[in-house]
């Protein structure tokens, strides 16, 4: 495997730690729909929330959250509708980020509820 999809691999392990730990159920990761990937799909307070995760090396050309483009919105919103759709499911829907920079040997994560609405 690629040395950038171990360091994707890291950042969605981090942010599934990190989402467990304040109370939401991972139901899966890296849900696929035509060319689309959700990379995590949890519960929390009856709310299907889908994750986008970030990670960053460094900040020098910008936070993790900035490169998420509306293009990779509109491929996530399409795959959650499908993911609903095929689950038929029937509860309040969200869309976090959960952005992640490394930080000599530590990592900062910053989780941002409803993010989408934001772009």
């Amino acid at each position: 495997m690629a040395e950038h999809n171990d360091f994707g691999k890291l950042g969605e392990d981090i942010a599934c730690k990190h989402l467990e730990q304040k109370g939401y159920t991972i139901i899966t990761r890296n849900w696929r729909f035509d060319r689309a990937e959700i990379d995590i799909i949890a519960t929390f307070d009856n709310i299907l929330v889908f994750v986008e995760v970030k990670i960053r090396a460094t900040n020098d050309f910008g936070l993790p959250q900035e490169f998420i483009t509306k293009g990779k919105i509109l491929q996530v919103t399409k795959a959650a509708n499908a993911y609903i759709e095929q689950e038929d499911i029937e509860q309040k829907v969200r869309f976090d980020i959960v952005a992640i920079t490394k930080n000599d040997k530590k990592f900062d994560v910053l989780h941002i509820e409803d993010a989408f609405y934001f772009w």
